[in-house]
């Protein structure tokens, strides 16, 4: 593929991941054309996941009060079959932003589903000996919170490992309105990962994202770590055809 100019640049640090066993006929409708369910040793994914957004710049441009914030997003996982090989990517559910701008244009530009709404971060990484990150959001009324507590040192996890299968995704896809896909390349290096004690969601989950998730998303997540982020790239989508 050729290597076009990206469209946003930034760096992700100290990505959350909550995992959890899904029901593939919970997505299956949510799998766009061109695609199919991606599994870990034949087990469907779901991922919570909560992050920051640091030195946002799109097409090189940093915008004022918009270049630092947190994310919030429930994805699941996809692979597309090419003539190069295969292409492993996640589809996201919801997306959650703190600025209104922000969400408009992911939705306007890529017809991803961004909301925006009032959220906020804690994070003790590197300064205390037991540390802490949490990443909170607000929905009528109701705080919603996903926290680890890091479980040991950071590592570079095994190539045949769910963080590996989790973090390595390098495609974005997207049902567009009438029907058709966007595939977008997203490039970073491998991430160092620490496991997690303990591990924690409270959202609602029926509000958020529909009552069909709600067995799923409730409860103690099959796994969790904390991913140490680094500079990305997101390049322009194209569709498929």
């Amino acid at each position: 593929m050729s290597q076009s100019r990206p469209f946003l640049t930034a760096r992700w640090v100290h990505l959350v991941m909550l995992n959890y066993e899904i029901d593939p006929g919970v997505l299956a409708d949510r799998v766009p054309a061109g695609t199919e369910l991606d599994a870990f040793e034949g087990t469907t994914l779901a991922s919570i996941v909560g992050f920051q957004f640091l030195d946002t710049r799109i097409l090189g441009i940093p915008f004022p009060f918009h270049r630092d914030f947190d994310e919030v997003n429930l994805r699941f996982y996809v692979r597309r079959e090419t003539r190069e090989g295969v292409r492993r990517g996640v589809v996201f559910i919801k997306e959650v932003v703190p600025r209104r701008a922000i969400a408009w244009f992911a939705r306007a530009l890529y017809n991803e589903n961004y909301v925006a709404l009032p959220m906020r971060h804690s994070d003790e990484i590197g300064a205390v000996a037991d540390p802490r990150i949490a990443y909170e959001w607000g929905t009528a009324g109701r705080v919603n919170r996903v926290s680890v507590r890091l479980g040991g040192p950071a590592f570079l996890p095994d190539d045949d490992s769910e963080e590996s299968f989790i973090s390595e995704h390098y495609w974005g896809y997207v049902r567009q309105r009438n029907g058709d896909t966007l595939e977008y390349r997203v490039e970073h290096p491998r991430w160092r990962v620490w496991r997690c004690s303990i591990a924690q969601c409270e959202c609602d989950v029926e509000g958020m994202y529909g009552r069909a998730f709600v067995p799923y998303l409730t409860g103690t997540p099959r796994s969790a770590f904390l991913a140490e982020g680094s500079a990305v790239a997101v390049y322009p989508g194209r569709r498929l055809k």
